[in-house]
C-alpha cells in the first residue's frame, strides 16, 4: 500500500442538516464502502476512493468530537499528483460540507474531473497528426533534423550561419498543432518572435531561423573574433546568447563590454575592473579618443585604437602578469563571481572576491564605512584599501 503524505485541507463545519452519526456510518458503508473506520470512535478512515475504475489510497483524521474543522486529509503519492492544482477548490468544498459523506462525494466529483482532464490533455494525436509531421520533415530535409522524441512533441533542427558556425532550434508541439502555433526555443541575444498562422508549416518556421542567423552573423562574427584573440575571463563557456565579455588586459585589470546585437560594431557599453592607478587612465583615453570610433572596423580594432592598448591572448599572458585568484580565498570563482576587486598599491595589486574583501574588512575594528564604501587595509600589503559595495548583495 503506497504511503500517504498530507494534504493541507481542512473541513469547517459539525454535523449537521439533521444527520446522525449513525446516519453517516451507513451513508458512508453504502457510498464509499472501501473507506473504513478504523478504531471505535469512528476518527480514522482509511482505505480507498474509486473514480473511474481505479482505486486512490487515502485516510481521513476527525477531532474527537468529529468536526470537520480540524480534520486532516492524507493522500497517496498518486493522488496527490492527480489533485495537484484542485487544493483550492477542494478547500472550498470541505468548508461547505456538512459531513464526512457529503465531502466524499464532493471529493469524487473533483477526482473525476481531474482524472478526465488529464487523461484529455495526455491523449495521443490523431493518425494523420503522424502523417502530416513526417511529410513536413521530408519536405524539409531529413538531414536538418537532430533529434525527435517518440511522441513527435519535441523536434530539434539545425542549420548553420553564413560563417559555417552550427545552430539549433528546438520546435515544442502544442496539442492543437497546426491549428496553435509550436513553442521555438533557440540560444540567441534577442528574442525570436514567429509568424504563424493554421496554414503555417514546419519550413515557415524554418525560413524564419534562417533569416534570424543571417541577421545576426555580424554580431557573433564581433564576439568569435573577441573570444579568439583575447583572454576572456567571464563568461568561461558563453552561449551564443551572452552579448557581455570581460576581457583581460594584464595587471590585474579587465574591461567589462556589453554589445548591441542589432547593432554589433557599435561603440559598447564599457566598464573597466581594477586598481584605480591603472583603470583611470585607461578611462581618460576612452573619453579623449572616442572619435576614433569607427563602425567599419572590428570591435576588437576599434577598442585597440581608442584605448591605445594590446589585448593578450591567453597563451601568451603569463600567471605573472595577471592573477586571478583572490588572495583571501584562494579560489577563482566563488558562486559564479571571479575576482575583480584589487588593491590599489602599484606593489601589491593583489585581486579579492568582492565578498571576501567585504567579510575581510567588517572583521576589522579600524575598518570604518560610509554609506556603501569601506574603508580599510588590504590583507596583503596593509596599506589603505577602499571597497565600494555594489548593488548586489554581498
Amino acid at each position: 500500500m503506497e504511503e500517504c503524505s498530507e494534504v493541507p485541507l481542512l473541513s469547517s463545519r459539525r454535523l449537521s442538516g439533521g444527520r446522525t452519526l449513525a446516519g453517516m456510518e451507513s451513508s458512508m458503508l453504502r457510498q464509499f464502502p472501501l473507506l473504513l473506520p478504523q478504531n471505535r470512535e469512528k476518527t480514522v478512515y482509511e482505505g480507498f476512493i474509486s473514480a473511474q475504475g481505479r482505486d486512490f489510497h487515502l485516510k481521513i483524521v476527525l477531532p474527537e468530537d468529529l468536526q470537520m474543522k480540524k480534520a486532516r486529509l492524507l493522500c497517496s503519492w498518486k493522488l496527490r499528483t492527480i489533485l495537484n492544482g484542485y487544493h483550492q477548490i477542494i478547500q472550498q468544498r470541505m468548508q461547505h460540507s456538512p459531513d464526512l459523506p457529503s465531502f466524499m462525494m464532493d471529493l469524487k466529483i473533483i477526482l473525476e474531473a481531474a482524472l478526465k482532464n488529464k487523461r484529455e490533455l495526455h491523449a495521443p494525436p490523431p493518425p494523420h497528426f503522424y502523417s502530416h509531421l513526417i511529410q513536413e520533415l521530408e519536405a524539409l530535409g531529413w538531414d536538418k533534423l537532430v533529434y525527435v522524441d517518440p511522441c513527435f512533441s519535441n523536434i530539434k533542427l539545425k542549420a548553420q550561419d553564413a560563417s559555417g558556425r552550427e545552430h539549433q532550434i528546438t520546435l515544442k508541439l502544442k496539442a492543437k498543432f497546426p491549428a496553435e502555433a509550436p513553442d521555438c526555443i533557440v540560444d540567441f541575444p534577442v528574442p525570436f518572435p514567429v509568424s504563424w498562422t493554421p496554414q503555417s508549416s514546419l519550413q515557415s518556421v524554418y525560413s524564419q531561423f534562417l533569416a534570424a542567423l543571417d541577421a545576426l552573423k555580424a554580431f557573433w562574427d564581433v564576439m568569435d573574433e573577441i573570444d579568439e584573440k583575447t583572454w576572456v575571463l567571464e563568461p568561461e563557456k558563453p552561449t551564443r546568447s551572452a552579448t557581455a565579455r570581460r576581457i583581460a588586459l594584464g595587471n590585474n585589470t579587465s574591461i567589462n563590454i556589453e554589445l548591441d546585437p542589432r547593432h554589433p560594431t557599435m561603440l559598447p557599453e564599457c566598464c573597466f575592473l581594477g586598481a584605480d592607478h591603472v583603470v583611470k587612465p585607461l578611462g581618460m583615453k576612452l573619453s579623449k579618443n572616442i572619435h576614433l570610433w569607427d563602425p567599419e572596423n572590428t570591435v576588437l580594432q576599434n577598442l585597440k585604437d581608442v584605448l591605445e592598448v594590446d589585448f593578450p591572448a591567453r597563451t601568451i599572458l603569463e600567471k605573472m602578469d595577471f592573477t586571478m585568484d583572490c588572495g583571501i580565498c584562494y579560489a577563482y570563482q566563488l558562486d559564479g563571481a571571479i575576482p575583480d576587486q584589487v588593491c590599489d598599491n602599484p606593489q601589491c595589486g593583489q585581486p579579492f572576491h568582492q565578498l571576501c574583501l567585504y567579510e575581510w574588512l567588517k572583521g576589522l575594528l579600524t575598518s570604518r564605512q560610509s554609506f556603501n564604501i569601506i574603508f580599510g587595509d588590504c590583507p596583503y600589503c596593509s596599506k589603505p584599501i577602499t571597497l565600494k559595495m555594489s548593488g548586489r548583495k554581498p
